[in-house]
């Protein structure tokens, strides 16, 4: 059951994460301060989503590296933490600030400092969740053979 739940977990979460950097940086390109509103209130009810799926990609891959070793698993093992903080203390509070911040019509130089962080840390995300998903295919493969 695990190994059929942390692909899954892991994909959803990193389709979240892409899903919310690519409409809030493609609604301040090409939209107005509506279609960015609209994105900065939205985004804290995909949590609803995003946040089962990260417990359960990790859970279920500190359940499966208890029993496998080896470069790729000590790469994924140091990504989570980095991910997880960056989740935690700058992704999630943002998203809400800037929810709030957005309803209010508040599109100010703190939105748009806080924006800026948010897509940076959203693209470190991104890409720490890509790596730890090619690792994880390449172990499947490997096991494979």
């Amino acid at each position: 059951m695990t190994r059929t739940i942390h692909p899954i977990a892991g994909a959803i979460a990193l389709l979240m994460i892409a899903v919310f950097w690519l409409s809030t940086a493609l609604s301040e390109l090409f939209m107005g301060l509506e279609a960015v509103s609209t994105v900065k209130t939205l985004i804290p009810w995909g949590f609803i989503i995003l946040i089962p799926a990260l417990m359960a990609v990790g859970g279920s891959g500190f359940q499966m590296a208890r029993k496998r070793r080896g470069p790729l698993v000590a790469a994924k093992q140091k990504r989570m933490p980095i991910i997880a903080a960056n989740g935690i203390l700058i992704l999630i509070p943002a998203a809400f600030y800037l929810s709030f911040k957005a309803q209010a019509g508040a599109f100010d130089t703190a939105f748009y400092t806080v924006q800026a962080l948010e897509l940076g840390a959203g693209a470190v995300n991104i890409t720490l969740l890509g790596l730890n998903m090619r690792d994880g295919l390449r172990m499947t493969a490997s096991a494979a053979h």
